[in-house]
């Protein structure tokens, strides 16, 4: 089965369960990085903004929390997931369109700035994601991307992985019902880019004064980047020390 069609069907399998999973795995940090990343954005409280792979809406109503006098659209693949982000959204400035993010509807330079939470490892292709995600920012409209990372320390890596790799799936399976879903999602980090390699391709693909900003020792991290005017070179990658 071709990657993304076989990624939609898993998402809509564990939508039901899916925050709550990721509630008790976390202990609750998730919502505290969510909070984090919608708090980077530098935008004007009458902003439209655009939240990538949006899935049940957390990161959307949050985002949406984030300007007050504006709007957000929150695009998703999973049909499922857009059902329940719709039943718990009662912010009629917020709206839910079933996209892909490699194909969005939307004319160029439409948004005032986008955010993307735990999902980038997902995608097939991390360069036509973020192109595209230029094209229908606004020039300088900056992305806030939140994603599970590689932590650089090896002690911190180490105990990390055991958790990731061997305590995530047994949460999946006794919480989320899907022990297969659950091995994936920690599996996709195997080939993902760590901070400072992801923060290289956000400097290749349309993005300039990128900065990387890891979280509890690099176990996640923040990527912030400004739509360049014009197709730019890899600059140099501002990293900020891990916080909580």
């Amino acid at each position: 089965m071709e990657k993304g069609v076989a990624v939609r069907a898993m998402f809509d399998r564990i939508a039901r369960r899916y925050d709550l999973v990721n509630t008790v795995m976390t202990c609750g940090i998730d919502a505290v990085w969510r909070r984090r990343a919608v708090a980077a954005l530098r935008v004007a409280p009458n902003a439209e903004l655009l939240d990538l792979c949006c899935g049940t809406g957390v990161l959307t109503r949050d985002a949406a929390a984030r300007v007050p006098g504006g709007r957000v659209v929150g695009v998703d693949f999973a049909p499922h997931m857009l059902e329940i982000a719709r039943a718990r959204t009662r912010d009629d400035r917020i709206e839910y369109r079933e996209a892909d993010v490699l194909h969005l509807p939307f004319p160029d330079n439409t948004f005032d700035g986008a955010t993307m939470g735990f999902s980038m490892r997902n995608v097939i292709d991390i360069g036509a994601c973020l192109r595209e995600a230029a094209r229908v920012l606004k020039p300088g409209a900056q992305f806030v991307n939140l994603e599970v990372s590689k932590p650089p320390n090896a002690l911190v890596r180490r105990g990390f992985y055991f958790y990731f790799y061997g305590i995530v799936p047994l949460i999946g399976r006794l919480v989320g019902g899907d022990a297969d879903a659950y091995r994936y999602l920690p599996q996709s980090l195997v080939n993902f880019p760590d901070a400072q390699g992801l923060a290289s391709v956000f400097a290749a693909n349309r993005f300039d004064n990128v900065r990387s900003v890891g979280l509890m020792g690099g176990i996640a991290a923040l990527h912030v980047g400004s739509k360049a005017a014009r197709p730019v070179q890899p600059a140099p990658i501002q990293r900020e020390a891990a916080v909580p």
